[in-house]
């Protein structure tokens, strides 16, 4: 029985939402700010949200963890050099959801992530 196991599910099986998720973070570690779907943007956020936090402390353990999550380096570099210490002082809060309106094709709610 699957009784208390909610979750966003994306209309995809698990291993194609795992890699969905993977990828997203890195575009927007990489890239600062991305636009995509609504549920995808609320889905990602807490992943990297986390996966900044971990950066914030430039140690061996960490950067296996990041290397664990992401496919490739570049973003590990990034969160590690970049981020983590942009952020050292701030508690959390560091992407935001902006809203832009719907999708002309199937109406999809569309936003834009970005690190603030």
């Amino acid at each position: 029985m699957r009784h208390q196991k909610r979750g966003k599910i994306l209309g995809r099986g698990k291993a194609s939402r795992t890699a969905l998720v993977r990828n997203l973070a890195a575009e927007i570690v990489l890239y600062e700010k991305i636009k995509t779907t609504e549920a995808k943007a609320k889905f990602v956020k807490p992943y990297v949200e986390k996966m900044i936090s971990l950066g914030k402390e430039n140690n061996l353990n960490n950067r296996r963890k990041l290397l664990k999550f992401f496919y490739f380096e570049n973003p590990v570099k990034k969160i590690l050099e970049v981020l983590g210490p942009r952020y050292k002082e701030r508690k959390g809060g560091y992407t935001r959801i902006i809203k832009l309106g719907q999708r002309q094709g199937d109406a999809a709610k569309m936003v834009v992530i970005e690190l603030v």
